[in-house]
């Protein structure tokens, strides 16, 4: 029972701002308004209806849909009953859909009536004993008659606390994250670990409960997940939740909103300084503007500060392993510090090693490394390279950088050639192994190279095996058939040779170099 009254989870996280703030306006979506009492009534409504299907504590729920108000309602209800939520990338194709079922051990799905179907073809094997039906009505009656509307199952239900057994580092989410291996990895994160990630973002991104957020980024995804919407409720702020992130419908909800706080990654920040209704809305309220997922633009940040005169604007900095942030840079300094990502936040320590774990003087060049509360558990299911992560009792982060006098931390690569493309990360083996299934290719290198739109584009080097000849359009159009979209080369150039060293390992960064201007012509 201490340990009970000790505790500090999600499901408490909620019940706690609804008895601060009952009243406080909480989530709007698709016209529907809730304040925080009836945000967690729903809530423990739902989180009961799953108890009573026989789901249970360190239940696998694979979640997939677009944003929704239950989107949010499932998040804290699996978290109330200590299910683990487990939530897939939409754009992924069924075999990337599949793999993930199979490895999570999935029990259960969640699911809009988009995706649901997805979820059924890559079910396989698994004995799938729980499915619900996102954002449909309580009375529906389409096709998917193997499924239950969640607002039906959770209408009958009391609204009384659930109190499981639950404690703060026990298992709340596995988000998978593309590694440089063709497979993504699970990222196992705790109650314990989301919520110390949470008090970093609420004090270095200077968040409150007089906050009106726009959540139009995936859910699915850890930056606006656990960067944003936790926060926000954490705090008692309010929310707008749209189901897409087109720059049209967020700029008319600011306008009409009076929409305080925005997070968006570089592309569509840039799609909103492109859209003819930019200057043509009310966007005045905007105080808080947040980026990330990929580095800004200079030259756009000088712009959206000239045209956004009452923003101020973060750069938050890290990886899904920690929850996901690791460093910030405050508004303060974006143009002093201009391309950082900043210093370590509250909860973070923030060293720069070379290849011995050894600390490289300031100004050099290393390895980014964090011990933090933030970090994973681990990788579901894999123990070596969950240690390899952890090797030394610090999490590397994979990404290369150095820090100054100040202990400002700059970006410089990824050190396992990581492509970050408009946000989501992409695996430059898994696009190199799909293009050598391709007839007649030789050789091919998988860079990413700068571009106006997407911030990095996946870019395909490509040589031919001798007498064949392949264009551009042949490998994309393969691509297309093998991959997830996000995933597909937005260029390819055909080449005779592609440059290595000595050992004969390609030289990338000579790749990078010579095609820097491609996305240009």
């Amino acid at each position: 029972m201490l340990e009970r009254a000790r505790r500090n989870t999600l499901g408490d996280l909620l019940a706690r701002t609804r008895d601060r703030m009952p009243d406080k306006f909480a989530f709007a979506y698709n016209g529907k308004r809730l304040n925080y009492a009836e945000l967690d009534d729903l809530v423990n409504q739902t989180a009961n209806a799953f108890l009573e299907d026989r789901m249970k504590k360190g239940n696998m729920i694979t979640v997939m849909s677009k944003n929704s108000l239950d989107f949010v309602i499932t998040n804290f209800a699996l978290a109330r009953i200590g299910a683990v939520m487990i939530p897939i990338n939409y754009m992924l194709q069924i075999e990337d859909v599949q793999y993930i079922l199979e490895h999570a051990e999935a029990a259960g799905f969640i699911a809009s009536e988009e995706y649901a179907p997805v979820l059924d073809q890559s079910a396989g094997r698994l004995e799938i004993k729980h499915r619900y039906l996102m954002d449909v009505p309580a009375d529906y009656n389409g096709k998917l008659s193997d499924w239950k509307p969640l607002s039906a199952a959770a209408k009958d239900q009391p609204a009384d606390f659930v109190d499981a057994e639950i404690y703060d580092d026990d298992l709340a989410h596995v988000l998978y994250t593309s590694g440089t291996e063709s497979r993504p990895k699970g990222v196992m994160l705790s109650h314990k670990s989301i919520i110390n990630e949470y008090v970093s973002c609420i004090v270095d991104g200077k968040m409150d409960s007089e906050d009106v957020a726009i959540h139009a980024l995936p859910l699915y995804h850890s930056a606006q997940l656990h960067v944003f919407l936790g926060p926000s409720v954490y705090v008692g702020s309010s929310g707008i939740i749209l189901g897409a992130a087109s720059p049209e419908l967020i700029l008319k909800t600011i306008e009409e909103e009076g929409a305080t706080q925005l997070f968006c990654p570089p592309t569509v920040w840039i799609a909103l300084l492109r859209h003819p209704d930019f200057d043509k809305r009310d966007l005045s309220t905007l105080e808080k503007c947040y980026y990330g997922a990929a580095i800004m633009p200079r030259e756009i940040l000088k712009e959206l500060a000239d045209r956004l005169p009452n923003a101020r604007f973060w750069n938050f900095y890290g990886q899904t392993e920690v929850a996901p942030l690791a460093t910030a840079l405050q508004p303060e300094d974006q143009l002093r510090k201009l391309g950082s990502a900043g210093v370590a936040t509250l909860n973070v320590q923030t060293k720069i090693v070379d290849e011995n774990d050894v600390e490289v003087p300031r100004g050099e060049i290393g390895e980014i490394i964090h011990r933090t509360p933030h970090a994973m558990k681990g990788y579901l299911h894999d123990p070596e390279k969950t240690a390899e992560a952890f090797k030394g009792g610090w999490f590397h982060s994979g990404d290369l950088g150095v820090m100054d006098e100040e202990g400002y931390v700059t970006i410089i690569d990824r050190k396992k050639d990581m492509i970050n493309t408009g946000g989501v990360n992409v695996s430059s083996r898994e696009v190199e192994e799909t293009i050598y299934q391709l007839e007649g290719v030789s050789e091919v290198a998988v860079i990413s190279i700068p571009d106006a739109y997407w911030i990095e584009a996946v870019t395909a080097i490509v040589v031919p095996k001798e007498g064949f000849t392949l264009t551009n359009e042949e490998v994309i159009d393969f691509c297309k058939d093998k991959l997830s979209k996000f995933k597909v080369p937005k260029y390819v150039d055909i080449t005779d040779v592609l440059p290595k060293n000595p050992s004969g390992k390609v030289l990338k960064r000579s790749l990078r170099d010579q095609y820097e201007g491609l996305s240009e012509k």
